[in-house]
């Protein structure tokens, strides 16, 4: 049985790839900062869930500990929490990077000991294009119009973090990706947005491929993308 993390995963992309990867056969865990959410998102869909709070150091210890002790091993790990800060000063920065980019080495940290227990160990990073110095420079792309400071810039360095990774820990694949504009609560005040399901497909793609899957990439739906 595959065992799953996915940070952030009560609601939006990462609920509709929970319960997509339930369908598949993994064992998901729905890592949430409200207990009570969590565990009613797990409970609709046969999921399982631990209280998870990416910016708190306690609380990731605390979730991968339960885990460990009750499966011994992590197979995938999914970075879906994220934050998107419309603000521009030092606490939205703080908490853009703290949630995006530093919660990223919190949870992966934690969980590596367990990774390693894995035969075919898998971390997927949900990133941005957003993030990319080639999309936000090209003037036919769309984001090159996004004015998005902080989460740009938060998405760029998740995206570094992955690659990093991926070098440091060769033995596990490590991909950032680009799910596609989604119509969720972090971007409901924009009005945009494709339905959560096509972009969730996007992600179990990626996080359920075998062992020949690519490692320290960029990805979307279309494949590798220059960032």
């Amino acid at each position: 049985m595959t065992v799953t993390l996915i940070t952030g995963a009560n609601k939006g992309i990462g609920f509709e790839t929970a319960r997509q990867l339930v369908e598949l056969g993994h064992t998901v865990y729905i890592g949430a900062r409200d207990i009570e959410r969590g565990g009613k998102a797990a409970a609709e869909i046969g999921a399982r869930s631990v209280q998870l709070d990416v910016t708190d150091d306690a609380s990731v210890g605390s979730a991968l500990a339960a885990i460990d002790e009750a499966e011994g091993h992590l197979d995938v790990l999914v970075h879906n929490a994220g934050v998107l800060e419309t603000g521009l000063d030092g606490p939205a920065a703080l908490r853009s990077f703290d949630t995006n980019a530093v919660g990223i080495v919190r949870v992966t940290e934690a969980a590596l000991p367990l990774l390693r227990r894995s035969s075919n160990p898998n971390v997927v990073v949900i990133s941005s294009s957003a993030g990319s110095f080639w999309a936000v420079t090209n003037p036919e792309r769309p984001e090159f119009g996004l004015p998005l400071v902080l989460y740009s810039a938060s998405k760029a360095a998740a995206t570094m973090l992955t690659v990093q990774y991926a070098k440091a820990h060769p033995d596990i694949t490590f991909n950032a990706l680009e799910p596609g504009t989604t119509a969720t609560d972090m971007t409901a005040a924009f009005g945009i947005g494709r339905p959560v399901e096509e972009s969730a497909r996007v992600v179990v793609r990626l996080a359920a491929l075998d062992r020949n899957r690519p490692t320290g990439t960029l990805q979307d739906e279309a494949g590798e993308l220059p960032w």
